[in-house]
């Protein structure tokens, strides 16, 4: 049961980080104006208030509504997915947590306002700390998978000498 609890306390820390860092930046900067902390970063790293009615990174805009739902079905799927998960499966269940918590922190956005807000900006892409989970859950479920694969087939050499013996 411990095991299963780690998923949402991920998902759950994601969106609470996601939400204090966009209202932070609904506050204290204006929608579509920068600000860049550090000049000599520019043109490579600022933070831009942008809407975004589209998927991670302004993709495929004006689908708002089709990204909320898609949203929730996959949430209601990893939730499901988490209880159904035999034995600890740490590694599985944080990829899983941080891309629970990135779905559902871009959801509470697009149900609250209608879009996203995204601020992080490096030049052509900008995006928020959902869209980054969503990412590095994405790394951590490869790793997973990179490894259960090994561990799954066998070296080639190990299958010649077994024939030839």
């Amino acid at each position: 049961m411990r095991a299963r609890l780690l998923l949402l306390l991920v998902a759950g820390c994601v969106v609470l980080a996601d939400q204090l860092s966009k209202l932070v930046i609904e506050i204290f900067l204006p929608l579509y104006r920068s600000w860049t902390p550090l000049p000599h970063l520019l043109p490579t790293f600022r933070f831009s208030h942008v809407s975004n009615t589209g998927s991670a990174f302004g993709l495929f805009a004006h689908n708002s509504a089709v990204f909320a739902w898609v949203a929730t079905l996959v949430s209601l799927a990893i939730v499901i997915y988490n209880f159904h998960l035999s034995g600890r499966q740490y590694w599985l269940r944080l990829a899983l947590g941080l891309q629970l918590g990135g779905a559902v922190g871009n959801l509470v956005d697009r149900l609250r306002l209608g879009h996203v807000t995204d601020f992080i900006d490096f030049g052509p892409w900008v995006f928020n700390l959902a869209d980054v989970a969503i990412i590095l859950g994405a790394i951590v479920l490869a790793g997973v998978m990179w490894q259960e694969s090994k561990q799954h087939v066998p070296a080639p050499f190990e299958e010649m000498g077994k024939e030839t013996s």
